[in-house]
Order: C-alpha cells, then sequence, then structure tokens
C-alpha cells in the first residue's frame, strides 16, 4: 500500500483499491489497529452454562479460555502458563475445575488463579522467590455481553458493549430475544477459505444484489416460496449504530400472520410478541419487513432464513445462524458457524430448524458453496498487479452528485433506528468499510505489560 491515506479516502467515496482483499501491508494494519481495539463475538453464555464449564476462542493468534467459575462469573483467560508460556488448555471445550499446563505442571482453577506450583518451596524458595498468591492467567483486556453473546476486546479502553453496538442492539434482539430465556446455540462449525475476511462480512452486511445471480440453482430448485431471487428488492438494507443488515417483504397481515408465514408456531409467536418492544413488533407488523442477514462490524455476522424441509411438508422453517470472519492471513479465513435458536422453541421446532441451518449454510450448506466460490476467485485476483490500478465501484445506491437514488425511508415506513432504503444498494458496505478506514487511520495504542510475580510495566 504505497499512499495509505490515498486508498483510505478512496474506500471512503465508495471506490475501493481492489488489492485491499489480498495485502500483507493492509492485513499488518487490521492486527495493529483495528483487531486490537474492536469487541470481538467469541461465544454465548449457554456454551458454558455451569461452572466449570469452558470453550476455547482466538482473536487472531491470542487463544483465550472462556471459562464460567464456581462463582457463576463468566471470565476469558490469555491461554497462556504464566511460567513459560505454554498453552495451558489444549481441549476446544469441556469442563474442568482446574487447568494444569502440560510442560511443568503449574496448575490454575477456573477462575485463573494459581493453585499449583511443583516444587515451590525446594525451586523458588517458595513465596519470597515466586509471589504465587494473587497470581493468575491474564485476564482479557475488556469482557462484556449482550443477551447471552459474549465479546472480549484487546484494548483494556474499549467502550462500554452496548454502547459499541449502539442502536443495532435494536435488531440483535430480533435474532437472540425471541423469549426471555434468550437463545441457545449449537456448534461452531468450523472451517476454513482462502479468502479475505472482510468480503463475507460486507456480503452478509447488505448484499442482496448477488441473491438473483449467485443463488439462481437453489432459488430455481423450490427451496424458498419467494419464486424469484429478485423478490429481495423489495426489502430493505438498514444500517445503525455499529452494524446492519438485510430484510425480506413480506405479505400483508397480522403480526402473527407474518410469523406464521415465516414458518413460527404460534408459541413462539406469542414470545416474541412479549418480549419486542411496540418499535420492533411494528418493523414486521406495520412496515411488513422480516429481519434476514447482518454484520456486526468488524467480522460477526448472523443470518435468517426460512427454506423448505422435506421433512416439514411443502411448509417453510426458519433458522438462525451466527458466525465469525477470523482472519487468518491476508487471503485466508477461518469461519465459525454456529446453530441458534431460541431456548424456549418447540423441540420438534429445534431439531427441523437445525436441518434447515445445516442445509443452506455450514461447510456443506448449498448457499456457502455458492458464495465461496465468489469469495476465492474475488480473493486471487486481488493478489495481481492489476488489482493496484482497479478501483471497484462500490457507490450502488448513489448518483454521480452523490444523492440516492431512492429516498431514505421516514419514520411512517420503517419503525427502526438508522438508515433504511427499499431496494438494491451498498450503504452497507459503505458504512462498514468506512468504519474499516477509521481504524486504520489511527495510530495503535500503547501496550501495557504485565510482569508475572511483579508490577505492571510501560
Amino acid at each position: 500500500m504505497t499512499d495509505r491515506s490515498s486508498v483510505l479516502d478512496e474506500v471512503r467515496r465508495g471506490m475501493i483499491p481492489a488489492h485491499i482483499y489480498n495485502d500483507e501491508e493492509i492485513f499488518r494494519l487490521e492486527r495493529e489497529r483495528l483487531f486490537s481495539r474492536a469487541w470481538i463475538f467469541v461465544g454465548h453464555e449457554s456454551e458454558v452454562p455451569q461452572p466449570g464449564d469452558y470453550v476455547v476462542r482466538r482473536v487472531l493468534e491470542d487463544s483465550f479460555i472462556v471459562s464460567r467459575g464456581e462463582d457463576g462469573a463468566v471470565r476469558a483467560l490469555f491461554n497462556m502458563c504464566l511460567h513459560r508460556g505454554m498453552q495451558v488448555c489444549r481441549a476446544e471445550a469441556g469442563n474442568a475445575s482446574h487447568f494444569r499446563c502440560p510442560y511443568h505442571g503449574w496448575s490454575y482453577r477456573n477462575d485463573g488463579r494459581i493453585v499449583g506450583l511443583p516444587f515451590h518451596q525446594e525451586a523458588y524458595g517458595g513465596e519470597t522467590g515466586f509471589r504465587r498468591k494473587g497470581q493468575t492467567l491474564l485476564p482479557a483486556p475488556s469482557l462484556d455481553t449482550y443477551n447471552g453473546l459474549i465479546f472480549i476486546s484487546l484494548d483494556p479502553a474499549a467502550p462500554p458493549l452496548r454502547e459499541y453496538l449502539g442502536d443495532f442492539a435494536f435488531y440483535l434482539d430480533f435474532y437472540t430475544k425471541q423469549s426471555a430465556a434468550g437463545i441457545e446455540l449449537r456448534g461452531p462449525q468450523r472451517w476454513r477459505i482462502k479468502a479475505n475476511w472482510k468480503i463475507g462480512a460486507e456480503n452478509f452486511a447488505g448484499d442482496m444484489y448477488h441473491t438473483p445471480q449467485t443463488h439462481t440453482s437453489v432459488v430455481e430448485i423450490g427451496l424458498f416460496r419467494e419464486p424469484k431471487a429478485e423478490k429481495r428488492k423489495d426489502g430493505c438494507t438498514y444500517w445503525a449504530g455499529n452494524g446492519g443488515g438485510t430484510t425480506y417483504k413480506l405479505p400483508v397481515g397480522t403480526f402473527e400472520e407474518k410469523l406464521r408465514y415465516v414458518g413460527y408456531p404460534d408459541s413462539m409467536i406469542a414470545n416474541m410478541r412479549a418480549n419486542w418492544s411496540p418499535e420492533q413488533q411494528a418493523v414486521v407488523e406495520d412496515n411488513a419487513f422480516m429481519i434476514s442477514a447482518a454484520s456486526v462490524f468488524p467480522n460477526m455476522s448472523f443470518v435468517h432464513n426460512w427454506p423448505k424441509v422435506e421433512e416439514h411438508g411443502d411448509a417453510v422453517l426458519p433458522f438462525i445462524s451466527i458466525r465469525t470472519w477470523q482472519p487468518v492471513s491476508a487471503d485466508e479465513t477461518e469461519v465459525l458457524s454456529w446453530f441458534a435458536v431460541d431456548a424456549q422453541a418447540p423441540e420438534e421446532f429445534k431439531a427441523l430448524s437445525y436441518k434447515a441451518y445445516l442445509m443452506c449454510f455450514g461447510s456443506t450448506g448449498m448457499f456457502e458453496q455458492d458464495d465461496v466460490e465468489n469469495w476465492v476467485s474475488l480473493t486471487n485476483t486481488a493478489a495481481g498487479s492489476m488489482a493496484r490500478r482497479l478501483l471497484l465501484n462500490s457507490r450502488m445506491g448513489l448518483l454521480e452528485d452523490g444523492s440516492h437514488v431512492v429516498p431514505r425511508l421516514d419514520g411512517t415506513q420503517f419503525a427502526g433506528p438508522g438508515e433504511a432504503y427499499v431496494g438494491y444498494g451498498e450503504y452497507n458496505q459503505r458504512h462498514l468499510l468506512s468504519r474499516w478506514a477509521d481504524h486504520l487511520e489511527k495510530p495503535p495504542a500503547d501496550v501495557a505489560q504485565v510482569e508475572v510475580g511483579g508490577q505492571v510495566t510501560g
């Protein structure tokens, strides 16, 4: 990246230097300036329901043990022994009261406190040589939750998660608060794709335009009720706070009729009525929009869809999936994909919804295969010298003078917060990449070091 300010300025006006999707210098800056600050989704409280339950998750190269302690609190502990740096926990999930380093046997409670140090007296002279009391595995600099979703930030000065999410929290409730019990997760499935992480995040944030082309075969075989993929243009895109997404347009009817059209049983619809605010209900009932795919900056995405499942006859079955785009390198991404479902949903619904998810998304899903082919091709092409000469046009929805092709929906047309527009447009991709540019422009913060057995050093 020879002229950083020029690249970022072009991104902000919607003309994307093609090489940003496969560039080592860009990736270095993302690691240093974006993933060192942003809130990153690492799991859900339903994955660690009992004291001692844990999962191991990463933020780039940093491995964290996300565990529920005996006191019931959820923590994220840096997965590195205080002695010689061995990974303390090598299983991906389980239940343990203690973690024992396999290198020299130092052991830690599931809240991070060190409790075992072989030959403490003989090797260190006891507490005078190494002060064991009060030592813990290094906690994540910041941890916060929303509706059971667990996020960590590598920035100790990160804003509160709710502030970071902003108005997008309004839309998160559609996925995570269909009843007072919240959601439960199954997974994650994990796989790697030879594609840049930003492409998937952008795609889920607002790309309704690709559906008629990329997913034509899925629609033509009758997987979805809507006869043509072009029906997506009747929906809208919205951006609010630190995230945005897409909607489908629903037929005329009551709140209950619209949700039955999507495939929800009456017991779940009653819970949605009881748990969603009047404004959230109005998006569905009055505006006739149903929330679909979405992304939270930088790398968390959702999808909500309702295909036909063979065991369910001709009716559709809705499912929700959560995923993260975990960067591995400039041209490789590890995808983590969870199935999410309302914890109070009927068991039959949970089973069929899971089948709908597997059929469409996940490592072998039909939509997944369509999408990945595009993303890999884009990443490969972005690596060449010609890509450094090309500005990709991401100004869909804007005229040459910057005015909008269609007017923004007002409060009578869309009851949710943020900016919403009917039809095809790249409003959300521009919002997401503008935030990306802001992070890459901001110098990294100084990082304090922790001296084991001593004090914080600069």
